[in-house]
C-alpha cells in the first residue's frame, strides 16, 4: 500500500493521483466512498458571474471528468459510495433511487450559479433533500468548488456508522476532513493539486489545534 503523504491524527492524506493509489487499496477496504469529483465543466467554473471571477487565476485545467477506470477502482474499493454532481457521469453509475438534493439558499436568484446541486448514492433509501440557512457560513474559501463542512457532517449522521471507514478521492478543500475528524471516523484522503493539498491540509490543522484551546 502507498505511504501516505500525511497523517493528521484519525486522517490519512494522499498528496498524488487517486488512480496511483487506489489500486493500491483492498476490495471494499472502505465502508463509505464520499467523492466530490470534477464535472468536466472546464472554463463554466470560472466564467461566471462576479463569485467566480476570483477563481480565474488557478484557471479551470483540472476539471477533468474521471475515465471509466476511475469508476471500476472506487466500487472496488468501497462497500458504498456518495457521488456529488452524479449526473454528470450516468454513463458510469447505475439507477438511483437514494439521490440527495442539496439546497443552497444563498445562491438563489443568481442566474450565473446553480442553487441546487445532485449527489447519487448506492443506498437502497428515499431520496432526501437538505439545506442549511447558513450554507454560506464563515468559511473561507479555498476552491472554486469547496463544500460546507455542515453539508459533509449531515451526510455522515444520515449515511455512515460508528467505526465506518471513509474515502474521498478529490478532496479540494478538505471540508470533508474537518467533518471526519470533529465526528471521530477514519478518512483516508486524496488530492492531485499541490497549492490545493497545502491549503487544505493547513486549514485542517488549524482546525485540530482550535479545538486542542477549548
Amino acid at each position: 500500500m502507498m505511504k501516505p503523504t500525511d497523517i493528521l491524527g484519525n486522517i490519512k492524506l494522499y498528496n498524488a493521483d487517486c488512480m496511483e493509489v487506489m489500486k493500491t487499496f483492498k476490495d471494499k477496504q472502505f465502508s463509505l466512498a464520499i467523492v466530490d469529483p470534477p464535472y468536466g465543466l472546464g472554463e463554466k467554473l470560472t466564467a461566471g458571474g462576479t463569485w467566480s471571477v476570483k477563481w480565474q487565476g488557478k484557471g479551470a485545467d483540472w476539471d477533468k471528468a474521471p475515465t471509466k477506470e476511475y469508476w471500476e477502482q472506487l466500487f472496488r474499493v468501497s462497500k458504498n459510495w456518495i457521488v456529488f454532481g452524479g449526473n454528470y457521469f450516468i454513463e458510469h453509475l447505475p439507477n438511483c433511487r437514494n439521490f440527495i438534493a442539496w439546497h443552497k439558499p444563498y445562491m438563489d436568484g443568481m442566474h450565473s450559479m446553480s442553487n441546487v446541486e445532485l449527489a447519487l448514492t448506492s443506498f437502497d433509501k428515499n431520496a432526501k433533500k437538505v439545506s442549511f440557512n447558513k450554507d454560506k457560513g464563515n468559511e473561507d474559501r479555498i476552491h472554486v468548488c469547496q463544500k460546507p463542512i455542515q453539508l459533509y457532517k449531515w451526510v455522515l449522521n444520515e449515511y455512515a456508522k460508528e467505526g465506518d471507514t471513509i474515502l474521498d478521492t478529490h478532496f479540494g478543500s478538505l471540508s470533508i476532513g474537518i467533518a471526519c475528524h470533529d465526528m471521530k471516523f477514519d478518512l483516508t484522503a486524496i488530492e492531485l493539486d499541490k497549492d490545493y493539498y497545502e491549503q487544505a491540509k493547513k486549514r485542517l490543522i488549524n482546525h485540530q489545534k482550535q479545538l486542542t484551546l477549548f
